[in-house]
């Protein structure tokens, strides 16, 4: 006798079902004015139907009239011919997959944000012509190896999609390849969910069954993927349209049959099929049918309403899939878990982790079990905000509105309002800032009914700021080093926030060069790592040093410079006992006057100018009282330049009164003695 095993997922997906009933009751209200752009969906029997109702099929708008019903494919079209239809005046009906929608709208934000769309999927394929139509029809379309090294190299962002029914290793085959060429590439998870869970049933039921029968169009791009997975574990795989397609079946030998359907394959198709089989069984008593054992697989047995334990198996962008035990995996919106900024799914759904769930409904549509984890969450979150409340602990939440005197925050899923006053310590002019952010809160009222919860961050704050505090006080040290927050800029220096306290970093203490102002070093809300020069802690006042001791162009100079070193220098100014030269950016030597040139000098700029370059010896270094002596004369000597015309001429005495004569020719003597 053999066993059963039939895919839960049988048959229509959500999309499809969804585009065949709006089909049908557009046919109802206007039978004679009815058109599907292109085929409704992959299946030859509800086109037939389709057609016997009146409907048809247009595969260009100029076939449409003003007053035509346009049904959209559930493979979807192009933004372009969207805009042609609603030009024609034409009444859409639109049956696009909300899975294939979700990828129309990413491809469409991502073309417009400049990024390199790659479609990994068949570029004959409806869906995949649809997806290209709203990115201008540029997309590159891959499905081998050699078209991804066929593909241009772009520095721009990359954005690689799928199409729906992609085989999720085939996709991930191809993103790896893509990887490799593209290193900045995105990757986006767009298998449909109901298509991924229909190939995973499939490759589990085809593992262990003697013979797999397939049910699907022969155009089904998911039909023809399923045919795949079943064939590479089940030799003995068939797969048919109809039931006429069933090939004679001898079951003698066969201990286990296994059975799915493609997303476009309508229940009937399936039944008929179910019936056929029964017949071929018929002569085997006691052997459960296939008609039974889909009945069967419609019984219940959970409840809406109840809190069950499971267990997680795996997730997608969109969906987190839970084990529950049941004949159908349960699902929860990703969006549950997307509230919270901080959540990741890499570290928070560890798969066989357990998760408490609520049921919402046995069946979603598409035959899995819809979950919430917010309401568990929400039940449990009250009895942790009452605790709260009597004990006085802080809780952290995220906030999600900004109202009328304040701010919205919730605490798993239970709203939390934070007036104005208490969600700081300080006046915030725009409640904007906290949006979305995590606040720490305390509960400060409760209604009797538990309907109105008030809380106050002020309360936290400042708690944490006086405990902070006691602590600073308590082990602040000279000398001990902090990081901290530039908070604020002023002309003699820089306030940076401790955490607990302000200190200041005089503007000397910022930069061993001299600067104007303290911008020049730091900027506000840069992070910087201080060190404690002195404090007054009943006047609440820390003096910070922010300049390291290896920054300063002094340290260590007696390594770099030693006496007797020929060095070269740039000259920064002259004063009457000498010249400052400057050896590198901070440090200056001084070349006395008497060591500049071989004779005797009335001032430096008898032969010395600033900026000009000479050449010294090092004669002393002391790093303590920052002084490096040096000398141009033990290296390259500057004496004056004499020549005739600029020396003193000496005076006829008979040009010149007599008076004068003896004091003139006196002079002129003592400068001839001194050159």
């Amino acid at each position: 006798m053999a066993n059963i095993i039939i895919a839960k997922s049988a048959g229509f997906c959500f999309g499809v079902d969804n585009a065949v009933k709006l089909a049908f009751e557009a046919l109802e209200h206007s039978p004679n004015s009815t058109c599907t752009f292109g085929e409704l969906i992959h299946n030859r029997q509800v086109s037939e139907r389709l057609k016997k109702k009146g409907a048809k099929v247009v595969l260009n708008t100029d076939e449409l009239n003003s007053d035509d019903h346009v049904v959209i494919r559930a493979h979807g079209i192009g933004e372009a011919v969207y805009k042609e239809i609603n030009n024609k005046n034409a009444t859409i009906h639109d049956a696009t997959c909300p899975y294939v929608k979700r990828i129309h709208k990413l491809v469409n934000e991502k073309h417009a944000d400049g990024c390199m769309i790659i479609l990994v999927g068949d570029k004959n394929h409806p869906e995949v012509i649809g997806i290209n139509g709203w990115c201008d029809n540029n997309a590159f379309i891959v499905l081998t190896e050699e078209d991804v090294n066929n593909l241009p190299y772009s520095s721009d962002c990359v954005c690689v999609f799928s199409q729906t029914t992609m085989k999720p290793e085939k996709y991930e085959e191809i993103y790896k390849i893509i990887k490799k060429k593209f290193a900045n590439a995105i990757k986006f998870d767009t298998i449909c969910n109901a298509t991924e869970k229909r190939q995973r049933e499939a490759k589990d039921i085809s593992s262990v069954v003697d013979m797999m029968i397939v049910i699907g169009g022969k155009n089904s791009s998911n039909t023809q993927k399923l045919y795949e997975i079943c064939s590479e574990n089940c030799p003995l795989t068939f797969k048919i349209e109809t039931v006429a397609e069933l090939p004679p079946l001898d079951i003698k030998n066969i201990n286990t049959i296994g059975i799915t359907a493609g997303a476009s394959t309508p229940d009937w198709v399936i039944k008929e099929v179910i019936e056929t089989m029964e017949e071929i069984m018929n002569k085997q008593e006691n052997e459960m049918s296939f008609k039974e054992a889909f009945e069967e697989s419609e019984v219940n047995s959970l409840r809406a309403g109840e809190v069950v334990n499971g267990r997680i198996i795996g997730y997608n962008t969109s969906e987190v899939f839970v084990d529950l035990g049941y004949k159908a995996d349960g699902v929860i919106s990703m969006e549950e878990f997307l509230e919270d900024p901080d959540f990741d799914p890499v570290t928070d759904l560890k798969e066989g982790e357990e998760i408490l769930v609520y049921i919402i409904k046995i069946n979603d549509g598409e035959g899995n079990v819809s979950l919430s984890k917010k309401r568990v969450d929400s039940i449990r979150g009250m009895e942790e905000i009452e605790e709260a409340f009597n004990e006085k602990k802080p809780l952290e939440a995220v906030v999600r509105e900004v109202v009328k005197g304040g701010v919205v925050a919730s605490y798993k899923g239970i709203r939390v309002f934070i007036p104005a006053s208490q969600v700081s310590d300080h006046y915030v002019k725009d409640l904007n800032e906290f949006l979305k952010k995590k606040v720490k809160f305390e509960v400060i009222e409760m209604s009797k009914n538990k309907r109105r919860v008030v809380g106050s961050c002020r309360n936290v704050i400042e708690k944490e700021k006086s405990e902070k505090m006691d602590e600073f006080w308590s082990n602040v040290e000279v000398d001990k080093e902090y990081t901290g927050k530039v908070k604020s800029l002023t002309n003699f220096g820089a306030f940076v926030d401790l955490g607990a306290v302000d200190g200041l970093i005089h503007i000397s203490e910022l930069s061993w060069k001299k600067i104007n102002k303290p911008s020049e070093v730091v900027k506000v809300g840069q992070e910087v790592t201080v060190k404690i020069l002195g404090f007054d802690k009943e006047k609440q006042k820390v003096s910070l040093g922010y300049r390291k001791a290896e920054d300063n162009p002094w340290f260590n100079v007696e390594q770099k410079y030693s006496v007797g070193d020929i060095v070269e220098g740039r000259i920064v100014r002259l004063v009457p006992f000498g010249a400052f030269v400057e050896l590198e950016e901070g440090v200056e030597g001084l070349v006395h006057i008497s060591q500049i040139s071989n004779v005797r000098l009335g001032k430096p700029e008898e032969v010395l100018n600033v900026d000009q370059i000479v050449k010294m010896k090092v004669l002393e270094v002391n790093p303590e009282l920052r002084k490096i002596s040096l000398s141009i004369r033990e290296v390259e000597p500057i004496d004056p330049q004499t020549s005739e015309e600029s020396a003193p001429e000496v005076v006829d005495k008979d040009e010149v009164p007599t008076a004068h004569v003896e004091e003139l020719n006196n002079t002129i003597g003592d400068l001839l003695k001194e050159e």
